[in-house]
């Protein structure tokens, strides 16, 4: 496995690969790589020649100072799982590679009707910082498919809507979520729960599943108030602090889902000091 910290040395890495006639597959993840992370490469391996995976903990993504500050570093033990794993290369630039001029200075890319609402709305800003760091990556590394976890939803939808709007001559491939048995999404936030709270954690995929049943259970979506309301009063009873519940249409993620046949439940949650996320798709 090959490793590269600048920006000369992963092209130089590319420029092989495509000299070869090698098709490229790319996953970009800040560290601290689990389950979820290893199934994105495997499946960039099935439909790429050569795979490279980026680690960086992108500080223009981070609406709040402290989960920048303690987002959780394992750069030796990823390294070593992606080299396990049959990764070809990874690039492990810092926030001074990637954005020379600082954060105040560098131009960024927005999709605006998706980096604003939903998750955006709650999170001002976070959706300009992915929508840069993947279209740098994506300039950077020029790959023929990328994967990227259905589990944040709507950075999916976002990342696909910048490579139409930005031409990028790129396949978006998404990858389902990845459970734990109990339900609870793989996340790298995990780790900071404390053995308590991650006991408690499962009951957030629970609580969304039980949603799910009730949409489904109605003639249509058009009164489904109750319904958010009596979850969220259900994952504060289990001891979270729910931040937003919000169902949207699974393809447009527009709230008017009074005729949509596919809708998706979009939940955030604290549990103590992390804030979880999870989504679930419910079909008419």
């Amino acid at each position: 496995m090959k490793t590269a910290k600048t920006i000369e040395e992963i092209r130089q890495i590319v420029t092989e690969y495509k000299h070869d006639l090698k098709t490229i597959g790319l996953v970009t993840t800040m560290g601290n790589l689990h389950k979820g992370h290893l199934t994105l490469v495997k499946e960039a391996q099935k439909n790429a020649e050569k795979v490279i995976v980026t680690i960086f903990v992108n500080p223009m993504q981070f609406d709040r100072p402290e989960d920048l500050r303690t987002y959780p570093r394992t750069l030796e033990q990823d390294l070593a799982l992606l080299e396990e794993a049959g990764v070809d290369a990874v690039f492990t630039p810092t926030p001074e590679i990637m954005y020379p001029r600082g954060l105040k200075n560098q131009t960024y890319v927005e999709v605006p009707d998706l980096a604003n609402s939903l998750e955006g709305a709650l999170r001002p800003g976070h959706f300009n910082g992915v929508a840069t760091v993947v279209s740098k990556f994506f300039n950077i590394i020029q790959p023929d498919l990328a994967c990227f976890g259905e589990k944040d939803y709507q950075q999916l939808a976002l990342i696909r809507e910048m490579v139409q709007d930005m031409n990028f001559q790129i396949r978006i491939i998404g990858v389902p979520i990845v459970r734990h048995e109990n339900g609870l999404a793989y996340s790298s936030r995990n780790n900071r729960l404390s053995p308590e709270e991650l006991a408690k954690a499962p009951e957030f995929h629970a609580c969304l599943v039980r949603m799910g049943d009730k949409l489904k259970a109605l003639p249509d979506f058009r009164s489904i108030q109750k319904i958010i309301d009596e979850s969220v009063n259900e994952l504060d009873g289990a001891g979270f602090s729910t931040d937003d519940i919000t169902v949207v249409d699974a393809a447009t993620l527009s709230p008017d889902i009074a005729e949509s046949k596919r809708v998706v439940i979009l939940a955030a949650a604290y549990l103590g000091k992390v804030r979880l996320i999870d989504n679930l798709v419910v079909e008419r």
